[in-house]
This record gives structure tokens, C-alpha cells and sequence, in this order.
């Protein structure tokens, strides 16, 4: 009996050595992020089941909160790669030479615009994010406030204080909105109309989501935000129209990339994530969260979604976009920023 119980105890030990000795060879890999809080747990499953041996990180922020703290840790860089962050926002970091070079297994098949077109590749396409208006017909009614068709139209007195939109600085939504007037109107013009608009705004936030989701409490009568949180909340029974103008409306896309100046386990494996990420189950994951996706086929046709989306979706300038950034958003400060929300 005692050498059957020396033996157990034995066999425990060896399997406890060897389980904490695979939990040792994981590679932890910390990933910045500006994907919902509701998507971190889905991908970070997919991801380690893909990719043995990879063990997630997250750090969560805004889109233009993770994109100043890339920036401010480049010459000490603690992100092993980012995820689910806009294309704009690594096309900057490309041509900073911050990201770590690889071209991901299989990416020949996706959409063109979703391959970085440089040689050598930096970057992959995920999904897409559009900017919609979330027109809350109640709301408008009492107002008085006209359906608006085209961005002009918002600026209407009728939506005097009624307006909300994302902050373009933390907010890549707000950003990519931003980039679009400028692009699409030209830039005098494009500031002419945000000078108007700036009067019928009553807050800029600091999430792209929250203006949809204060146009359907009811809190305003119209929130410019994402085409996806839009669907969402008319499909839970808000009183909101989801409108794409009939004048085009900016995009960005969610993409991926190996941050440069890792230590080389972690780019290893950042590597396989960025293979993973360009698989078509990586992207009916995405599609589970957004409309459109970088593969071919895979599709996604949310209720209440727009139908027009992608055919108004202009011809983005993404390396404008990067090349931009800085000198936009300092003259959108200039001009707009007392009425930013308090950060938290």
C-alpha cells in the first residue's frame, strides 16, 4: 500500500512539473488594441486555439489613445504587435519605420484594399468600419428637425445642440469623418462645413460608439458613429434611422501589425497571429462584428444594416490620411476643442 502511495505521489509531481512546464513554454504576447470590450474575449479564444503555444495580452484603449502610446514608446516599445486598430493609424507607423516587416501566409487572397501594396508588406486588413448617421425619428419630430440625405443638411439650425460626434483625436471614427470632409469637400470647404456643424454640436466624444448609442436614448437627435453600433441599436428597438449620406461617407479599416524591436519569441509568434489573422475563419470571426471583411465570400448582412453601404463608401486616401494626422488634428483642436467631453 505504501508503494502504491509513494507512487502516486510521484506521478503527481512529475505531471505538476510538466503542466507548469508547459504553461512556462507559452509565449505571452502583449497586443494594443482598439477592438470593443465585448470582441476581446472571442478573438483571444480563436487566437490561442489557432496558434498553440500563444498566450494573449490585451491592452485596451481608443483608437487615439493606443496610437499616441505606440508613438510615445517608440524608442522603448512594450506592444509585441497591434490588433484591431485603424489601417490610417499603421500606415503613420509604417512610415516611421516602427513596424516589424512580414507578409502573412495566404494574404494574396484577399481584398486588394486590405494588402498594404508596399514592398516589403508591415500591415494586414481585418474588416471595415463606415461612418453613419443614428437619426432619431422621435427626437426629430419633436425638433422639427428634416431628415438629413446629405452632410450639409446637418447643419440645419433645426439641430441646434442636437448633433454629437466622436472626438477625431481619440476616436478613430471621428477621425476617419474628419479625413473624409476634408478629401471629399476639399479643404477649405471641408473646414467652412465644420465650422457650421460645430454649431449644432453639442459634445465630441471620446468613443466612437457613444454617439449612436446617445441618439438612440434619446439624449440627441443625431449622433454620427459606426455603421455597425447603428445596426445594433435599431435592432434592440431604438427609434433610430441609420443613414450613409447620399455624398459618400469616410471608412477605415481595422487592421494588423508586428510592432518593431520585440524580443524575437514574441515577434515569432506575433508572426503566426498575423498568418492566423488572414485565414478565412479569422475573418468570419470579424464578420460576427462587422459588415464588411477583408476575404473574398465571407459576408455578413446585419439586421437593419444599410443597404447602400459599400456603394458609398468614397475612395479613401489612407497614406493622406497618415501623412495628415498631426497637422489636421492640431487645427481641429484649435477650432473645436471647448466643446470635447471631460476625459475620464
Amino acid at each position: 500500500m505504501r508503494r502504491l502511495f509513494f507512487a502516486g505521489l510521484a506521478m503527481a509531481a512529475m505531471f505538476g512539473v510538466t503542466a507548469d512546464t508547459a504553461a512556462q513554454q507559452r509565449t505571452r504576447v502583449t497586443i494594443y488594441t482598439a477592438l470593443e470590450n465585448e470582441q476581446l474575449q472571442p478573438f483571444r479564444q480563436a487566437i490561442e486555439a489557432a496558434v498553440p503555444g500563444v498566450e494573449v495580452a490585451w491592452v485596451r484603449d481608443s483608437t487615439g489613445v493606443i496610437t499616441a502610446r505606440v508613438l510615445a514608446e517608440r524608442e522603448r516599445p512594450q506592444a509585441d504587435m497591434v490588433l484591431g486598430l485603424a489601417a490610417s493609424s499603421l500606415l503613420m507607423f509604417e512610415q516611421m519605420n516602427l513596424l516589424e516587416p512580414h507578409t502573412p501566409q495566404g494574404a494574396e487572397a484577399l481584398r486588394p484594399a486590405f494588402r498594404d501594396q508596399t514592398q516589403p508588406q508591415t500591415w494586414l486588413g481585418m474588416d471595415a468600419f463606415l461612418g453613419v448617421i443614428c437619426f432619431n425619428t422621435v427626437e426629430a419630430q419633436r425638433a422639427n428637425a428634416p431628415r438629413p440625405a446629405r452632410w450639409q443638411d446637418l447643419t440645419n439650425p433645426a439641430f441646434r445642440n442636437r448633433v454629437v460626434m466622436p472626438h477625431p483625436a481619440s476616436s478613430g471614427t471621428g477621425y476617419l469623418m474628419v479625413a473624409m470632409w476634408l478629401q471629399n469637400m476639399g479643404e477649405e470647404a471641408g473646414w467652412r462645413f465644420m465650422d457650421a456643424l460645430h454649431e449644432n454640436i453639442a459634445v465630441y466624444t471620446h468613443s466612437g460608439s457613444a454617439p449612436c448609442v446617445q441618439a438612440a436614448r434619446g439624449e440627441r437627435t443625431a449622433g454620427i458613429s459606426l455603421d455597425m453600433r447603428g445596426a445594433q441599436e435599431r435592432t434592440r428597438g431604438a427609434p433610430i434611422e441609420v443613414i450613409i449620406p447620399e455624398d459618400g461617407t469616410g471608412w477605415d479599416m481595422e487592421a494588423v501589425a508586428i510592432v518593431r524591436g520585440r524580443p524575437a519569441p514574441q515577434t515569432e509568434a506575433a508572426r503566426r497571429i498575423m498568418d492566423w489573422a488572414a485565414t478565412r475563419p479569422a475573418n468570419e470571426l470579424f464578420s460576427r462584428f462587422y459588415a464588411v471583411v477583408a476575404y473574398p465570400g465571407v459576408t455578413n448582412a446585419p439586421a437593419n444594416y444599410p443597404a447602400n453601404a459599400e456603394a458609398r463608401m468614397f475612395n479613401n486616401d489612407f497614406a493622406w490620411m497618415a501623412a495628415n494626422r498631426e497637422r489636421i488634428l492640431a487645427e481641429w483642436s484649435r477650432r473645436y476643442e471647448g466643446k470635447a467631453a471631460p476625459r475620464n
